[in-house]
């Protein structure tokens, strides 16, 4: 049985079909919603249920808790319709109009940035070209039918190849394979773009960048994108990391605010080494930008860093009087088998 969905801001409908989640639906038939994991853990894709009911099966994603589904809101990357829906969310129409899209690439170079970070740089073929938005994600299609997601780090301008930081995950059997068997000239299958994390160019309102760990690939690619398109709005980027060792691309950002005056970088470690001689920020970096801003009701905010970090920055700025419509992310969770 299918039932239909309509979306109460814009008034679009579309049909879910038996078996298919509110947004595999909708991607499915081309309203661009937004999202990030597409596995219940981030909560990219949570909208108010105005009616109808969902069933979200044996496993409760972990975005969404049971207060949160009494009060009406829904994940939409895990809910099965069981009537006909409405539901109120924002759509993401600049993503509308680029296909999602499967190809082959090749492994054309591998530079270890760190202890624990892979940059891959992904060739296509020379008749193929990817269109994308800064920001958005891809997918490495497994050959046992897995699949693993990581934002591309290039900007679109600059598409030569597809730029990817890969940290190592302990146990994790993908970035194994990256570190210890992955060698130049591998092929691989990507299907991309996918996600609808980028900057919203019609707004003239200050951003604030916030990255944490690798989280910092797609914050790359929007920062590049955003200079070599000469945006005039102010700038703020901190990135956060454990120690003076994980700032992995260190010189870049600092290269960024030197060439241009609307942009400032601010490292915050967490957890500093002795032996780093750390003399600037220490803490979380969300606190470190509550520190520097006492009101954020007229900023974006676009973060990019694992869960944790997300929830506690969108509890702290909604304090701070930023309106939740403007806080812009994706939230990096390890993929399950």
């Amino acid at each position: 049985m299918s039932y239909r969905v309509s979306v109460q801001n814009s008034g679009h409908q579309f049909a879910v079909a038996a078996g298919e989640t509110v947004l595999d639906a909708a991607l499915r038939q081309g309203l661009a919603l937004p999202y990030s994991c597409r596995g219940g853990q981030c909560g990219s894709c949570k909208a108010r249920l105005v009616s109808g009911g969902v069933d979200y099966g044996t496993s409760w994603p972990e975005a969404l808790s049971r207060e949160e589904a009494a009060g009406g809101a829904a994940l939409l990357c895990c809910a099965h319709p069981t009537s006909d829906l409405v539901i109120d969310v924002r759509e993401v129409e600049a993503v509308a109009d680029i296909p999602v899209r499967t190809l082959p690439c090749r492994v054309a170079r591998m530079e270890r940035l760190s202890h624990d970070v892979m940059r891959l740089f992904l060739k296509l073929p020379k008749t193929e070209r990817l269109q994308y938005l800064a920001g958005q994600y891809l997918d490495i299609l497994l050959r046992d039918g897995r699949r693993r997601s990581f934002s591309i780090a290039n900007p679109p301008h600059d598409d030569e190849f597809l730029e990817l930081h890969i940290r190592h995950v302990e146990g994790g059997r993908f970035t194994a394979e990256v570190f210890s068997k992955m060698k130049e000239k591998d092929l691989l299958r990507v299907e991309a773009p996918l996600g609808s994390f980028f900057l919203r160019e019609d707004s003239n309102r200050p951003v604030i960048l916030m990255a944490g760990g690798t989280g910092f690939a797609p914050i790359k690619a929007i920062v590049e994108h955003a200079l070599a398109e000469s945006i005039s709005r102010p700038m703020y980027l901190y990135w956060g990391v454990r120690t003076r060792a994980d700032l992995y691309l260190p010189d870049l950002p600092r290269e960024w605010a030197r060439r241009c005056a609307q942009l400032s970088f601010v490292p915050v470690l967490s957890e500093p080494l002795a032996e780093d001689g750390w003399k600037g920020r220490i803490g979380w970096v969300h606190e470190a930008i509550l520190e520097d801003f006492a009101d954020l009701s007229e900023f974006e905010v676009y973060a990019c860093g694992p869960p944790p970090m997300i929830e506690a920055a969108g509890v702290g700025f909604a304090a701070r009087g930023l309106n939740l419509e403007h806080f812009y992310y994706d939230s990096f969770e390890f993929a399950r088998d």
